[in-house]
């Protein structure tokens, strides 16, 4: 099939959208579409379907499945300005291309992240890479802003006087923090795409690039709504449960205990919504038994 032209992703295509205080993501270009996933499944010429509802149906079925060679052929190339720190964790995800604005030839620019006030929080107890969701009284949380502030700026001084010293540029850069913004051209497939969506919003991924990520997929939606459904039903908002999980689903619809204990049955109950509800345990559990029972009947 020819060139996938989508008129509601021409709108928004090479245009700047915000992310953070200073970060935008700009969706640069697109190959393909949900034409082109359905063109590929089954390989034939042309759109190769009748109706909208027929290539749904595949499309869910592929995603369900887990069919994922069909949405390789679908291609996104983004702009992305970005924290240093953000793009740390970002890079882990190394099945796309990616080009970077160099330190070494170009002076860096004086941007750099501060977080909102909502956005400072303590230490998280528990989860030794995550936030509280502990409140941070506001004359702390305006200190962090000013001390974050105070040190970018003495930071980028630093760098200054090594430019000017003549000091090389992949030497004077390491007096940046990690906080300065920086620049990447990154192209990846649909099917990658959805992975690092699926990792990058889940609610224990850094706020900060979670932003990234909800941008990202609210511009894609616009080249592949079908696809993305899809996603959001079989993969974005389902859960995967253990062997042992399955075996407590079962003790439940059989109005017996749960069969988990400590943590792995409160990461079971997270799965399920009711994480530290005794009574929303006892409840599911009713209406799992009965909801059993209804289905025994009618079969």
């Amino acid at each position: 099939m020819a060139h996938c032209i989508i008129p509601e992703a021409e709108k928004i295509l090479d245009k700047k959208f915000k992310v953070l205080d200073k970060g935008f993501v700009r969706l640069v270009d697109y190959l393909g579409s949900d034409a082109r996933i359905v063109e590929a499944a089954r390989v034939s010429y042309g759109k190769g379907t009748k109706t909208v509802s027929d290539d749904a149906r595949l499309i869910n079925r592929l995603m369900r499945d887990d069919h994922t060679s069909p949405f390789e052929q679908v291609i996104f190339t983004f702009h992305v300005k970005l924290p240093i720190f953000v793009a740390r964790q970002w890079i882990r995800h190394r099945t796309a291309h990616v080009n970077e604005i160099s330190g070494r030839y170009s002076v860096m620019g004086s941007e750099f992240y501060v977080p909102r006030k909502s956005d400072i929080a303590f230490q998280n107890p528990d989860n030794k890479q995550g936030r509280s969701k502990e409140s941070v009284e506001p004359w702390l949380q305006n200190d962090v802003q000013e001390s974050l502030r105070t040190g970018q700026e003495e930071s980028y001084k630093r760098y200054e006087g090594l430019l000017d010293r003549n000091i090389a540029r992949e030497l004077s850069r390491i007096a940046l923090p990690l906080s300065l913004y920086t620049e990447w051209y990154w192209q990846i497939d649909l099917h990658n795409l959805f992975r690092f969506l699926r990792l990058r919003l889940d609610p224990h991924a850094q706020l900060e690039i979670r932003a990234y990520a909800k941008v990202m997929m609210d511009l894609c939606k616009k080249v592949c709504p079908i696809a993305f459904a899809a996603f959001e039903e079989h993969v974005l908002y389902a859960q995967r449960f253990s062997k042992s999980e399955l075996a407590t689903l079962k003790n439940l619809l059989n109005g017996k205990t749960a069969g988990l204990e400590g943590k792995a049955l409160d990461r079971f109950e997270a799965k399920l919504g009711i994480a530290g509800e005794k009574t929303g345990r006892k409840e599911l559990r009713k209406k799992l038994a009965a909801e059993s029972l209804l289905l025994r009947k009618e079969n």
